[in-house]
């Protein structure tokens, strides 16, 4: 390949190779390889999360007969490239993947190809080799890059796709017409190259680019010349012919009143979506999707779906469109789902018949017939999966074909990629052994918790203990110092999509509704509410002020309430049950001295929970309470006068109340935030499904605290 003159000036792509960074990996081809991969994949406009990959062809020793062997370093199954570690690569032999030329039995037999790819693998940590094998192996260069970019999938997925790339490209890059994935199509890429000597790239119809050089650098260069050139043509087209997606429809409504829609609709499509399972809810008001789901050209191209392999895998056939007005009422939730049950029932049957038309005899069994795309015209887009961050990546994804469809539209005429060739591969009987390999789910996988007060302490610790189990989180506190803490840390700990914040005083209703809002256009709704917030204030009976009495009652009491009001309010519109834990305390039913106040409310607490057992029920929601004792580690509630008020009344100095409080038990043991978090986990894990209105003590053993 001829030597590149390398420009940094792109409009439509991001150049961000640093030659120093670059030169600090010497000649380790490996290393830039990686260095490529993450540059690539850091650029969303270049390839989605997960998708694509790239190679590199290096000479190395070989362990057993110590002669020099050539070696193709290539991602492996599922990897991310803009994360990629070589931990994440395949590494092969080269002679050993073309001496497979020799068994392969043609089209039919393409699966069994596969299996034989680990038969040639020269590093033995590699990852899984990935379908995409072959296409690397058999074009004859050093450096490879196969991404999915907008702008080219934009081209392969037109009517018109092949002239316009010999027209735009000059006959530098070659055409091949879709294929699936496989050996197959590796032998037609390698006679394709054979044929067209001199090109820099292939397009491939409906799936993506080819792009290659001598070096890492002269590859990353071609990749990002290539899709700007494509790039640049398709923005001189937009709205040139016709309007974007045939012109504008109808008016997005203004930014709040789009949040608030889809707030209160979310929790009615995530119950309806989790009829088969729980699901994790995404929204987004992205300007692209608003041009797209306001146009006039939404009904015509929406059911085409999508043509990319990639973005099909991530969202289905189809999107459910919803027939609902922008500006429609949905105070009235019953009505709204009578509205919504329906629609949902021929998107089910509609994916039924596709299923039933296109299955093959051997063809794994239909899977989940609900929608993961949902448009609301006017509003947004939600999607829905088993956890956030798939949720998160299907949306990406949908925004990723509309971008397509934009291109192709404008140049030609977008095609979807055909019923029984999208049907081949979601029902790919590789991908179903690919999901059978999958980790069994958590026991809070789908599940969605809002614990208040969830910065320190106790809330945290049962913050952490649940997004561990796969839960996800939202995260609360009045402090916003303290809240913006918590917040890094789970990023920190567990990344962006395990939680969500919102500052909340459990006395003020609209703080209550905000932070329910969050929850909604974070995850879709709340599975598990966990009223933690609390204060203590020890006085004797004459010092207790009624500022004092009205402050306990508010947060512990009233709190308490109104927090589980706007739950049950979310859950029932779910209608998928759900769980209420009242974090209470040993004092709800031991009497001890200096403590009117905290008791009487403590015992309130423990009260309500039985009162609302008793009325939800019949909603599936089980409300249960947890019962600890001294629980002093990085707690609000020690940090103030409560300490001190405690140590006086039972005659000890404040560094000695741990110990005193263990030796009152009958375990003698010390009481941790992780020991009810621990108690919280035990009601809502799964085991105890067919539980309510209970209370369980975690004191270390007071016989006083004994329920009977």
């Amino acid at each position: 390949m001829e030597n590149v003159v390398a420009t940094t000036d792109y409009k439509y792509v991001s150049y961000l190779w640093d030659e120093e960074v670059a030169s600090s990996f010497g000649d380790d081809e490996v290393a830039l390889l990686i260095y490529r991969s993450n540059l690539l994949g850091a650029d969303l406009r270049l390839t989605n999360y997960a998708g694509g990959n790239t190679s590199c062809k290096t000479m190395e020793k070989d362990p057993l007969t110590k002669e020099d062997v050539e070696v193709m370093w290539v991602k492996g199954s599922g990897g991310d490239l803009g994360t990629l570690k070589k931990s994440g690569l395949a590494g092969l032999y080269l002679e050993k993947l073309h001496s497979l030329k020799n068994v392969y039995r043609g089209l039919e037999h393409e699966d069994e190809m596969v299996a034989l790819f680990t038969r040639c693998l020269y590093d033995l940590d590699s990852k899984a080799p990935s379908i995409d094998t072959p296409l690397h192996a058999f074009l004859p260069f050093k450096h490879i890059d196969h991404l999915h970019p907008d702008a080219i999938i934009a081209i392969a997925a037109s009517k018109d796709g092949e002239q316009i790339t010999k027209e735009l490209f000059g006959g530098k890059l070659a055409w091949v017409p879709w294929q699936r994935p496989g050996f197959d199509l590796g032998l037609i890429l390698e006679k394709t190259v054979q044929e067209n000597p001199g090109i820099t790239g292939l397009i491939l119809g409906s799936h993506g680019l080819f792009t290659w050089g001598d070096t890492a650098y002269e590859s990353y260069i071609n990749t990002l010349e290539t899709i700007e050139k494509a790039s640049e043509y398709l923005n001189e087209k937009f709205g040139k012919e016709r309007p974007v997606f045939g012109g504008s429809r109808l008016e997005s409504l203004p930014k709040e009143q789009r949040l608030g829609k889809a707030s209160t609709l979310i929790p009615l499509l995530r119950g309806l979506c989790s009829s088969q399972k729980r699901m994790i809810g995404h929204f987004t008001d992205d300007e692209r999707v608003l041009e797209f789901i306001n146009s006039n050209d939404l009904e015509k191209l929406a059911p085409l779906g999508t043509s990319c392999p990639d973005h099909f895998l991530r969202t289905k056939i189809r999107p459910l469109v919803l027939n609902l007005a922008p500006d429609a009422d949905l105070s009235d939730a019953k009505e709204v789902k009578a509205q919504l049950v329906d629609q949902f029932e021929a998107y089910r049957a509609d994916y039924t018949a596709y299923y039933e038309r296109s299955k093959h005899d051997n063809s794994p069994g239909i899977r989940d017939n609900n929608p993961v795309i949902i448009l609301y015209p006017g509003v947004g887009m939600f999607s829905f999966a088993k956890d956030k961050q798939t949720a998160r990546v299907s949306s990406e994804f949908y925004i990723n074909a509309i971008n397509v469809m934009k291109g192709a539209e404008a140049i030609s005429e977008y095609q979807g990629l055909p019923e029984q060739e999208a049907f081949d591969i979601e029902y790919w009987l590789l991908e179903e052994a690919k999901l059978q390999r999958m980790p069994k789910p958590k026991p809070l996988s789908g599940r969605i918790a809002l614990i208040t007060g969830s910065a320190g302490g106790i809330g945290k610790a049962i913050a952490k203990k649940f997004v561990e189990e796969g839960a996800v989180v939202v995260l609360n506190d009045m402090n916003e110092e303290r809240l913006q803490g918590a917040g890094e840390e789970f990023k920190q700990q567990y990344g962006k999509d395990a939680y969500a914040t919102a500052i909340l005083d459990v006395t003020k209703g609209d703080q209550i509704q905000e932070a329910f809002n969050k929850a909604a256009l974070a995850f879709g709704g709340v599975d598990i509410i966990v009223n933690n917030a609390g204060l203590s204030i020890s006085k004797t009976i004459e010092d207790h002020t009624q500022k004092d009495w009205d402050l306990l009652y508010d947060v512990l009491v009233k709190g308490q309430f109104l927090v589980t009001q706007a739950a049950v309010e979310v859950m029932r519109k779910q209608d998928i049950g759900g769980d209420v834990l009242n974090i209470v305390s040993k004092n709800a039913l031991v009497s001890g001295p200096n403590n009117a106040g905290y008791g009487s409310a403590k015992a309130a607490q423990l009260h309500l929970s039985r009162l609302n057992a008793a009325e939800l029920g019949g909603d599936g929601i089980r409300v249960n309470v947890v019962n600890p004792d001294a629980v002093i580690s990085d707690s609000n509630i020690w940090a103030g006068g409560w300490a001190e008020g405690r140590a006086k009344a039972y005659g000890v100095k404040v560094e000695e109340l741990p110990a005193f409080y263990a030796k009152r038990t009958l375990l003698n043991e010390i009481i941790l935030p992780e020991d009810i978090a621990n108690a919280c986990f035990a009601f809502v894990g799964g085991l105890l499904n067919k539980s309510t209105g209970n209370v369980l003590n975690v004191d270390g053993g007071v016989a006083m605290a004994f329920v009977r």
